[in-house]
């Protein structure tokens, strides 16, 4: 849902905008569009995503860090807060104490479908992701039962669809031990 205040705010002012409530928004051109709260299957795919993702990192000793929710992208003129964000550690230094907010592509964006918003993630934000150079987006679908690997080559992205009984295979976790099942069948 779109929220119209009586003018177009600019970025900076989005990034101290506080309507004294929970509410989160991403930034739409000056308008702010509220984030809908996620159903609990979706909250629970993003949690395991981000526990099991964090812990491989730190037995493989990747130089990466995994954020869920809470660090957005800027993809030219809107933010897109993704469910599950894989960024370098030099991304994670440059946002530690300021606005999370990546303006270089992130290594990793991970969403998970909500049935109603569907399109967005595999139209909206997919060409957005390519767009800006984001190396690899998923897309996690649990109503269709598969999780979508899009890698960019060239400049676009080739995907690859994984069902249930499937290893997931990354290029940015080239020794990946997940299926779909783990993913779709999550519990923490």
């Amino acid at each position: 849902m779109t929220i119209t205040t009586n003018r177009k705010l600019t970025f900076d002012e989005y990034l101290t905008y506080d309507d004294g409530t929970d509410k989160r928004y991403e930034f739409n051109d000056g308008e702010l569009v509220e984030v809908t709260p996620p159903i609990g299957l979706h909250e629970r795919i993003v949690t395991f995503l981000l526990v099991f993702l964090s812990v491989t990192i730190k037995q493989k000793s990747y130089p990466y860090c995994v954020r869920s929710n809470g660090v957005e992208i800027w993809t030219g003129n809107r933010t897109r807060r993704p469910d599950v964000c894989v960024l370098s550690k030099q991304q994670e230094l440059d946002i530690l104490r300021k606005a999370a907010i990546l303006f270089t592509p992130p290594l990793l964006v991970i969403e998970v479908v909500s049935p109603d918003y569907r399109n967005v993630d595999r139209q909206e934000k997919l060409h957005e992701y390519q767009n800006v150079g984001v190396f690899e987006y998923w897309i996690v679908d649990a109503g269709l039962a598969i999780i979508s690997v899009l890698n960019m080559v060239n400049g676009q992205y080739q995907e690859t669809v994984f069902h249930l009984g499937e290893q997931i295979i990354s290029p940015t976790f080239a020794d990946l031990q997940l299926t779909v099942d783990d993913v779709l069948n999550a519990d923490i």
